[in-house]
């Protein structure tokens, strides 16, 4: 019977199907009824390098994958040599020693990367496990080409002799759960609220977003295209919200900065813009496959000039869905530009998870489909937000302008019309706050009297929550999922008593903890730190809260 969390490492070079076989395990042990967190960690490389994933799993809710290890299926020399100091004692090694893996898949044919599959049998001998739960995932993932991941399971299943046992507890599946990343559930999201386009130039980690909508797309009325760069992206974006259709972009740090200019002129003209930011660690190309929290303070500055705008941070694949789809209507209904900021932590690593569909509907905004008389697009209203309507319509007349402009789209300058036309876009910024306030923009956690605070935000959430689980001191948490504008008044009534404020960020100068202390005046006592590319390691955590 397993402790309440036992971790599981696949380690391998480019190309051994270290990921794939760690999706399996993953949907194996969700199937059997346990939590799980898996994550990946590759180098910047076309071919070769290390290359492993983990798989923690637990009978409670887990948050955060565990850096110490119960088991390494090892597919190279190199990866027992860099992580035998994460092996707890006794822990289970599976390699090409004990396993003629490579062997086996050549006898039958199968390519290489089909070989962790034998790996993958042979821990359902060392759990106990009937083999047939783990061919019903293959069946369900490869359907009629399972065959022979089927039969390389059953090799490691018949020849591994392991010199104990640990049986595996089988639990009720939860119905309509999924094992899903952050990505690919804020994709979800998006479509459930109405997207219908999806633009974007890869660029790790923002990539899969697309991948997955150019998958899905086909069947369900979402068009994804990829032109040649990403300032390509953002003005097809804007023309396409421009023609009506509900649009979004993705990238990482450094092709948002070449859509900025774009962004600007989505601020003026008032055009629905989403763009979803999944952070990595820079400046310029940086460390490209590793995970920061580097880029908040660019996505609550970007662009020249000033126009309202929204900056939303989820901090798990539910929120990523909620706060993707919400993003979409705050950005239709708003009318102005809206960012989603990821990270590579929460955009790669996958959980199993119940989306709640039922928690989205689409929101049009101030849509018009007919018009009678006179129609100005930037008509001066109490709320600043204009009635939208989209070329076609009959009687009227659209027209976008990235000069400062009249109501009806034609360029000014005169000083008072100037004036008026940048307040009535920030009049915007009262219904904004009222929507962002709905959506839940803190959540506490932990003892929610305490005095001594931690505070977080994106996927800095995962490793926080998880340390808090393992501390037996009382500490309140506090997440942040909107950072502009950043929900002051309920930040101040939540830190009003704190004596002591500790931010954790996984960036160089703690770029939220200096956001709160200016905006609502309290003293962050010390902020914990980490910006080597990889997120923060729970047993760290642990560790530093207790000193603290």
């Amino acid at each position: 019977m397993m402790n309440l969390v036992k971790t599981i490492l696949i380690g391998g070079a480019a190309g051994d199907g270290v990921k794939e076989a760690g999706i399996n395990l993953a949907r194996l042990l969700s199937s059997l009824g346990y939590y799980v967190f898996v994550s990946f960690e590759y180098p910047s490389l076309i071919r070769g390098g290390h290359n492993f994933c983990r798989i923690s799993f637990s009978t409670e809710k887990i948050f955060n994958d565990h850096t110490t290890v119960d088991i390494l299926l090892a597919l190279n020399s190199e990866t027992i040599e860099l992580h035998k100091k994460e092996l707890n004692k006794n822990a289970l090694i599976i390699s090409e020693k004990d396993l003629a893996m490579s062997v086996w898949a050549k006898e039958i044919g199968a390519p290489s990367i089909m070989r962790l599959s034998a790996a993958l049998g042979a821990l359902c001998k060392y759990w106990e496990l009937p083999l047939k739960n783990l061919e019903h995932i293959f069946t369900e993932v490869f359907k009629e080409k399972a065959e022979k991941n089927i039969k390389l399971a059953q090799r490691g299943f018949d020849n591994f002799r392991p010199h104990v046992l640990d049986k595996l507890k089988i639990f009720k599946a939860r119905p309509g759960e999924i094992v899903t990343d952050g990505n690919v559930a804020l994709a979800e999201g998006l479509i459930k609220a109405g997207l219908n386009v999806y633009a974007a130039y890869p660029m790790t980690p923002a990539s899969s977003i697309m991948h997955h909508l150019a998958k899905v797309g086909p069947t369900r009325r979402v068009t994804t295209v990829q032109p040649e760069n990403e300032l390509s992206v953002a003005n097809l974006a804007i023309g396409s919200a421009y023609a009506g259709a509900r649009t979004a972009v993705g990238t990482s740090g450094g092709g948002f900065a070449l859509m900025e200019e774009s962004f600007s002129l989505a601020g003026i003209t008032e055009t629905p813009f989403l763009a979803i930011l999944s952070q990595r660690p820079g400046p310029a190309t940086g460390v490209p496959t590793g995970t920061a929290q580097s880029d908040l303070n660019m996505a609550r500055a970007a662009g020249h000039g000033e126009f309202p705008r929204i900056v939303l941070a989820p901090g798990d694949a539910e929120e990523s869905y909620l706060l993707g789809g919400e993003a979409l209507n705050l950005a239709w209904q708003f009318q102005t530009p809206v960012i989603v900021l990821l990270d590579k932590h929460l955009s790669e690593s996958m959980v199993n998870v119940k989306l709640p569909q039922e928690k989205l509907k689409i929101k049009l905004g101030k849509i018009v489909k007919e018009v009678k008389g006179d129609y100005a697009r930037y008509q001066f209203t109490a709320d600043g937000i204009s009635p939208m309507a989209f070329p076609g319509t009959q009687n009227a007349m659209i027209k976008a302008n990235s000069y400062e402009h009249d109501e009806h789209g034609f360029s000014t300058e005169d000083l008072k019309l100037i004036v008026k036309m940048n307040d009535k876009r920030f009049k915007k910024m009262q219904g904004i706050k009222k929507a962002v306030a709905q959506l839940t923009p803190i959540k506490i956690y932990g003892d929610k009297k305490s005095k001594n605070v931690i505070l977080f935000w994106g996927s800095t959430k995962c490793a926080a929550l998880e340390a808090l689980k393992e501390n037996k001191k009382s500490i309140k948490a506090i997440q942040v999922l909107c950072v502009e504008p950043l929900p002051i008044d309920a930040l101040k009534k939540e830190l009003a008593r704190a004596k002591k404020i500790i931010a954790v960020e996984t960036n160089v100068t703690g770029q939220l903890a200096d956001l709160v202390s200016e905006k609502c005046g309290v003293k962050i006592n010390q902020k914990i730190l980490r910006y080597d590319g990889r997120p923060f390691a729970v047993g760290d955590l642990v560790e530093k809260f207790k000193k603290i």
